[in-house]
C-alpha cells in the first residue's frame, strides 16, 4: 500500500520561504547537490510522526503536494488513469534518487509518486 512520506512547497522566493519556515515552525533546511534547485525540509525529530518535505523554486500552487513511494510507477500511472485520474507530470527521472510523476484524481487533489532507484542518471 503506498504510503505518504513526503511533501512538496513550491515558492518563487525560496530563501524567504525558508526563512519563514524555520522562524515559525523551526524547520531545518538543506540544500540539495542535485541538477536542479532543491532544499530537503526536515520537519522534527525522526522518532515523532510526521514527514518531511523538499522546497523547490517555481510558481506556488494552491496546494501542497504530497508524495508517496510507490514500488513501481508505470502501474499505478495506468491504474491512476482507468480510476478516472489524469497524469499531469509524467514519469521523469530524478538522477541517484529515482523516478517521478503525478497524477491528478478525478476530483482534483494532487499526488506526488515515487519509485526508488538510485542508478537513475
Amino acid at each position: 500500500m503506498p504510503r505518504v512520506n513526503h511533501f512538496e512547497i513550491m515558492s518563487e522566493d525560496p530563501e524567504k520561504t525558508i526563512a519563514f519556515c524555520s522562524s515559525v515552525f523551526d524547520w531545518t533546511f538543506r540544500k540539495w547537490s542535485g541538477p536542479f534547485e532543491y532544499w530537503l525540509i526536515k520537519t522534527g525529530d525522526p522518532a515523532q510522526p510526521g514527514i518531511d518535505g523538499g522546497l523547490s523554486r517555481g510558481e506556488p500552487v494552491q496546494q501542497t503536494v504530497f508524495s508517496m513511494d510507490v514500488p513501481e510507477l508505470d502501474p499505478l500511472l495506468e491504474k491512476a488513469v482507468k480510476a478516472e485520474g489524469t497524469i499531469v507530470q509524467p514519469k521523469d527521472p530524478i538522477p541517484g534518487v529515482g523516478w517521478f510523476a503525478a497524477v491528478r484524481g478525478p476530483d482534483g487533489n494532487l499526488f506526488g509518486l515515487m519509485e526508488e532507484d538510485p542508478a537513475v542518471r
